[in-house]
């Protein structure tokens, strides 16, 4: 393999365009390899682990690119910086008269004057400023910025408060708002459950299963996953319900999180008594049996808290999507062919439900997000035993866009866990939805299929697909995909979960 690499030195661009470009450029014949992005910690250290350093990048800045290719051939890898500087050229010129989009947020306010929402995604040390000028002139603000300090956030979150004003996030990945998608969501009809929710693939996860069970929501509120922390007090938390209660649509609130700090859960509860609507409470990982104590409705996991949801909504009864009796017949006609499991997801939420749900099954588990019982990964990189890797994570993304934008590492990841001749199963989602790629699927199966020649082995494979038939990737078409492979798929987490249970009681 040979190495060619360029330098270009105080040249920006976005995280999100230079990845599109870097796995489009990996995809031609006889390129191995590619690096292309901005000069951070993340991406030196994704050279090292790749072996494509080079000493030409000692003392380079984050404000400076990288562009490296490894390839069979000094040919084929120049080709491949030639390819990617194109592609970057492209980018840079704006087509015909076409405007060009505002740069800064008094032009954008300026343009649409009457918009009364704004969705920041900007590097974290700059966030905190955006968005206290965002609610300073009197806007709602979606915080899509992570790295954005607990401090800076409480400071937000009063003066939302003050001002009436959510302040969606930091980190706050998916909401939907009167009927408008933000960031990463789904296509959902309109209905009368309104959800408050400190998760995104969960609050994603809650809102497809409502929309296939034929019913809808009204706001599908996303605060933030230290909103309910004992610094932040809840406070979107309680504005978000409140907003809600007075909301005459509204007929039942779904409200999803971690468990909140104990000094919050009494404000909270207290609040939710007031309001005087159907509440279903799903907080991961805590007692049902506590929630219900207070009044309220408790589900066991994401698909409950939807069924429950929709129950309350039609007066009717609904069933899961997929039966007990279903899940077992299909674990019945499945074989390990390795003792281990593999869990490769994008979705946090939906990683820590599978962790939570199998603990008790399997015994031991490493994940590199585990929760309580799990065990922290030595090597996030390297895989034994089972584990549950939440792919999403900070420790993935640093300089990368997020894998439901770009599934190149979890590709390259499929591919070891393939190889590895302990592994028996390996079950991920695929996320489906506004912002996230348009074949998730077809990637998924392409390095599926590149695994099983490379490796001649044949692991069994589920996933399950997040997402509703109106979604712009076209759900039966990634089911057909994802089946025509060999790969056992399911409507929910929570089914999948089932499954792999199921496979791995009939393999000890």
């Amino acid at each position: 393999m040979v190495i060619s690499h360029l330098i270009k030195k105080q040249t920006y661009f976005d995280s999100v365009t230079l990845m599109l470009i870097g796995s489009q450029v990996k995809k031609l014949p006889g390129i191995d390899s590619t690096v292309v992005g901005m000069c951070t910690d993340y991406n030196i250290d994704s050279l090292k682990r790749l072996s494509m350093y080079q000493s030409a990048f000692d003392g380079l800045t984050p404000n400076d690119l990288i562009i490296c290719v490894k390839a069979a051939d000094k040919q084929t890898a120049d080709a491949g910086i030639a390819e990617v500087e194109k592609r970057l050229a492209s980018r840079k010129q704006p087509s015909g008269s076409a405007e060009l989009p505002p740069s800064s947020q008094e032009e954008a306010a300026s343009r649409l004057p009457e918009a009364n929402m704004v969705v920041i995604s900007v590097p974290g040390e700059y966030a905190a400023r955006e968005a206290e000028q965002a609610l300073n002139n009197g806007r709602h603000v979606m915080l899509f910025s992570d790295n954005v300090s607990i401090e800076e956030e409480l400071k937000l979150k009063t003066l939302g408060v003050s001002k009436e004003l959510l302040v969606m996030g930091p980190d706050c990945g998916t909401a939907i708002i009167n009927g408008t998608p933000l960031a990463f969501a789904n296509a959902v009809r309109s209905g009368d459950i309104g959800i408050v929710a400190a998760s995104g693939t969960g609050l994603q996860e809650v809102t497809s299963t409502i929309h296939r069970l034929g019913c809808g929501i009204t706001q599908a509120i996303g605060v933030g996953g230290r909103d309910l922390s004992e610094k932040i007090g809840g406070k979107m938390t309680l504005l978000a319900t409140r907003a809600l209660a007075e909301d005459p649509a509204t007929k039942v609130i779904v409200m999803l999180s971690k468990p909140p700090a104990e000094s919050v859960l009494k404000t909270l509860y207290a609040e939710l008594k007031n309001v005087g609507k159907k509440i279903v409470i799903y907080f991961i990982g805590a007692d049902p049996k506590a929630i219900e104590a207070q009044g309220f409705i408790a589900a066991h996991n994401l698909e409950d808290a939807a069924i429950k949801a929709c129950d309350l909504s039609t007066g009717k009864s609904h069933n899961s999507e997929m039966s007990e009796d279903q899940i077992k017949k299909a674990a019945a006609s499945s074989k390990m062919n390795g003792k281990h499991l593999r869990g490769l997801y994008s979705g946090g939420t939906l990683c820590d439900e599978a962790q939570r749900l199998l603990l008790p099954v399997i015994g031991e588990i490493s994940s590199n997000t585990p929760v309580k019982g799990c065990k922290e990964m030595p090597d996030v990189y390297k895989s034994s035993g089972h584990c549950i890797i939440d792919l999403g994570d900070d420790n993935f993304t640093r300089g990368k866009a997020h894998p439901m934008i770009d599934p190149a590492y979890r590709s390259e990841r499929m591919l070891q866990e393939i190889a590895d001749p302990d592994v028996g199963l390996i079950i991920f989602d695929v996320v489906l939805g506004y912002g996230s790629h348009l074949d998730m699927a077809g990637e998924m199966v392409a390095a599926i299929e590149e695994g099983r020649k490379k490796s001649g082995r044949k692991p069994l494979l589920a996933a399950c697909i997040c997402g509703t038939r109106e979604d712009p990737q076209n759900y039966a078409q990634q089911q057909k995909i994802l089946e025509d492979a060999g790969i056992k798929v399911f409507p929910t987490n929570v089914a999948m979960v089932s499954f792999a249970r199921h496979c791995l009681e009939r393999n000890k």
